[in-house]
């Protein structure tokens, strides 16, 4: 009988699997751009499901599109252990973010079929759609769907940037399936993921025990102003509100210097309207990104920001509407996976350190309804959202490693 403290996953078949799906979708630089619900997402869905069906596996799939692939346990009423991630890229995304979570997990289903060790509790694999939120706000949209967060009717009618209707055009993709949100009932939730930052690599540790996920608050400002000609409107008359914006920028990152350590403040997305060279702009909208793993730093950070906006614009005269358009609260992990991980990385000889994730994940929502925990291999240069990102394949092998024997333990 093989003793499932000696077992490995076959690394050399993880990282062929990495490959063959970085194939569909492929980016302009070296990664992938396979956004939410577009084709290839559709060519990618039906590639995992043909390799879950080859393992033995069922397959469910809810109203958001989320596919559920059951490997049956021995008990018949156990709860699966459930390992998940995504296959969604963002538009100049890399061939791991998200997908070596999803295909860790096939591995380590047919690493179980190859040595013919069951497990009481069933495994299962989860590919939550559109984690990204690139196209269709908000990200993590199914696994929040999923936690109750918002409300399936409302997520199936998000927009897109040309006006798409998320629901529209899941079905036009043929993955819009008919099992009810959240009928898939969890034990446990592991979630690999690559760090996508510095420190692993920097510090040459093999694995990240992801102890707490950062909060976050995605802002979205408007400030409305008066379009005029640029050569025709006197300075002190003008209601610019490219202006303002500048300086709400400015004091997005000196509140998040204000708060350090462990505060991050970001605008990442402006438009301006009519974004001609010689109009004032008239109207700007951009988003805020603040985060932090300390709830109050978090709050007073948004709070701050609504404040002096609101200074800035009285003094350009131009209206502000300020909206929270995403975000969550700070994690904590279950204590008893992330006990989980830790002896699987000691069984190996692996080194390890607990770590905060900076990003958004869905295991950050699973954990608000099932005990939940992270494992994080190195990035190459802390790369990431980046054709360029890139890991090793031992770096994907010692952390799927990991998370196949924390299942093991978990599921039974």
């Amino acid at each position: 009988m093989i003793k499932e403290t000696n077992i490995s996953i076959n690394q050399d078949r993880l990282w062929d699997s990495l490959m063959t799906m970085a194939k569909i979708g492929p980016g302009i630089a070296g990664g992938n751009n396979r956004q939410t619900v577009t084709v290839e997402d559709g060519e990618a869905r039906k590639l995992l499901q043909k390799w879950s069906e080859e393992a033995g596996m069922s397959m469910t799939v809810d109203e958001l599109g989320s596919m559920f692939l059951k490997r049956e346990g021995t008990s018949k009423d156990a709860l699966p252990v459930v390992i998940g991630s995504h296959l969604d890229t963002q538009p100049t995304g890399g061939k791991y973010d998200g997908v070596l979570g999803v295909l860790a997990g096939l591995e380590i289903i047919r690493t179980l079929n190859d040595l013919n060790i069951q497990t009481k509790h069933p495994i299962m694999i989860v590919n939550w759609t559109n984690e990204e939120g690139s196209r269709f706000p908000p990200a993590m949209m199914a696994s929040a769907g999923y936690a109750g967060i918002y409300d399936v009717e409302t997520l199936l009618s998000a927009k897109d940037a040309e006006g798409n209707v998320f629901g529209d055009e899941l079905e036009k993709i043929g993955w819009k399936g008919s099992e009810p949100i959240g009928k898939q009932k969890i034990h446990s939730y592991f979630e690999l993921h690559i760090e996508q930052g510095p420190i692993l690599e920097t510090e040459k540790i093999d694995i990240g025990v992801v102890t707490h996920g950062q909060g976050l608050k995605w802002l979205e400002v408007e400030l409305s102003g008066v379009e005029q000609h640029t050569g025709t409107t006197p300075m002190h008359v003008r209601k610019d509100t490219s202006l303002a914006m500048s300086e709400i920028i400015l004091a997005v990152n000196n509140i998040a210097n204000k708060n350090l350590p462990n505060a991050l403040g970001t605008v990442g997305h402006i438009e301006v309207f009519p974004n001609s060279r010689n109009v004032i702009a008239g109207k700007s909208i951009f988003t805020i990104d603040f985060r932090s793993p300390d709830i109050n730093k978090l709050d007073y950070m948004d709070d701050e920001l609504r404040f002096i906006a609101k200074d800035i614009c009285k003094k350009y005269d131009v209206k502000l509407e300020i909206n929270q358009i995403g975000g969550f609260d700070p994690v904590s992990f279950d204590k008893e996976c992330l006990n989980h991980i830790r002896n699987s990385a000691k069984k190996f000889g692996y080194s390890f350190k607990d770590i905060i994730s900076g990003a958004g994940h869905d295991a950050c929502w699973i954990n608000t309804v099932a005990p939940s925990a992270m494992i994080m291999c190195p990035c190459v240069d802390g790369l990431s959202h980046n054709e360029a990102e890139e890991i090793k394949p031992e770096w994907a092998a010692s952390s799927t490693n990991v998370l196949l024997h924390a299942a093991i333990a978990a599921a039974n």
